[in-house]
């Protein structure tokens, strides 16, 4: 069981005069009352006699008392906390009677309970570190942020390479119907060369043609002396002339047109290329930013699964950026009641024997805001001793000029009963 506080009386202690209570055992006990009136000297009083003299006042005696103060808590397990005299000397008595000091007291007490601001005021960092103590997974999970932040530092790098490589891709010039590699002036003349050479072996069965043609003639006069010659020459004319028939000759001009251009030809080549081997490279620096996301988004995975499978104290809180989130939402975006919520629950889970919380300026928060707070801490089983400056009935007492309200307050009115709400049997 968590040990709550049963029962406070203070006695001239900053603004407090004399103030006696007997707070709900869970939920919110509300110290009301208007601008200084001694509201918040009840919770430094508190702290003071339970977490030693680093939470003593600089001037703990009221201005024009001359009692010195007195401070005495009675806390469920069965602690008396005493502080009495002209040096407010501490006085801790166990159940079976027995004396310790500030050790015994510090061993089941928070001091964030007693000083919630400390964790309110720290930064964002200290705050989330302060949940992943109590979780267990600060180093595991730091080490997944910073993967996580390598990995999107070198994506963005990665990413603007190939931003780069495409613009520059997009911006050369490109030129279709050309040859996929430059052209060498030495084949176009090895080419010329063959034709011209096929072109001369053309002209020699020409010249050959005609000579067989005069032998024909020949023939053909010497027809009645030589008519098998006749035949014979008349076979080879008539298979001359056929072959002849079908040669066709090449033209060398393009390649001579290509061998004055080769040059300019060559430079539409390269630009090709070279812009070919430009967009392959944003491709690859593409596919690279591609590959770079998969792993961030396993290592994001890696890092929720971590904070999903602990026992957070809160549903809704979560670690992001090494800054501390609340459904979403970093310290700064929080309302005010959210804020209080959190860090609530945060130093409950920090030492779960202690079962109460001091809290100041509760007023930050409205009536259903409280009703919300006062559901949440009953099902967690907290005790809340809060400030509000306020004189209604959401007030479980009111101090006016250092004193409780009379019993003719009903607030007040039974001493034994519940913290009196502005809702019956709220709390």
């Amino acid at each position: 069981m968590s040990i709550k506080i049963n029962e406070f009386e203070i006695e001239n202690v900053k603004r407090v005069k004399a103030v006696a209570y007997e707070p709900s055992q869970s939920g919110l006990t509300i110290i009301g009352g208007k601008n200084g009136q001694g509201k918040t000297s009840v919770l430094d009083s508190i702290a003071w006699a339970l977490g030693g003299n680093r939470f003593a006042p600089s001037q703990p005696q009221r201005d024009g008392s001359t009692i010195p103060p007195h401070l005495c808590i009675k806390l469920s397990n069965g602690i008396i906390v005493e502080r009495r005299g002209k040096n407010s000397d501490l006085k801790v008595i166990d159940p079976s009677g027995n004396k310790g000091g500030q050790a015994l007291l510090d061993s089941f007490i928070d001091q964030l309970a007693l000083n919630l601001p400390r964790f309110m005021n720290a930064d964002n960092k200290e705050k989330a570190d302060t949940l992943l103590k109590i979780i267990g997974v600060g180093d595991e999970l730091y080490k997944l942020e910073d993967e996580e932040q390598r990995l999107y530092n070198e994506r963005r790098y990665i990413g603007q390479i190939a931003d780069r490589k495409k613009k520059y891709a997009a911006e050369m010039a490109e030129y279709p119907d050309v040859p996929d590699e430059p052209v060498s002036a030495a084949e176009l003349i090895r080419q010329q060369q063959e034709i011209l050479a096929r072109n001369g072996k053309n002209e020699r069965i020409r010249r050959q043609r005609a000579q067989i043609e005069s032998e024909y003639i020949n023939a053909r006069e010497a027809l009645q002396r030589a008519q098998l010659a006749f035949e014979e020459a008349e076979r080879r004319y008539n298979t001359s002339v056929k072959s002849a028939e079908e040669l066709i000759d090449e033209s060398t001009e393009e390649l001579e047109r290509n061998i004055r251009n080769i040059e300019a030809l060559n430079v539409k080549i390269r630009a090709n290329l070279d812009k070919s081997k430009a967009e392959d490279e944003a491709k690859q620096y593409s596919n690279q930013y591609n590959e770079l996301t998969i792993k961030i988004e396993q290592v994001r995975d890696k890092r929720m699964a971590l904070l999903d499978n602990a026992n957070l104290p809160l549903e809704g809180l979560s670690v992001e950026d090494k800054e501390l989130t609340y459904k979403g939402y970093k310290w700064d975006n929080m309302s005010g009641s959210e804020q209080l919520k959190v860090a609530t629950a945060i130093v409950r889970k920090l030492n779960p024997n202690c079962g109460f919380v001091l809290m100041d300026k509760l007023e930050q928060m409205d009536l259903d805001t409280l009703n919300e707070f006062n559901d949440w801490l009953k099902a967690e089983g907290l005790q809340v001793i809060a400030t509000r400056v306020s004189t209604g009935d959401e007030c479980s007492l009111i101090i006016t000029d250092g004193y409780a309200a009379t019993s003719d307050n009903p607030v007040t009115a039974e001493p034994d009963a519940a913290p009196k709400t502005w809702e019956k049997g709220k709390f």
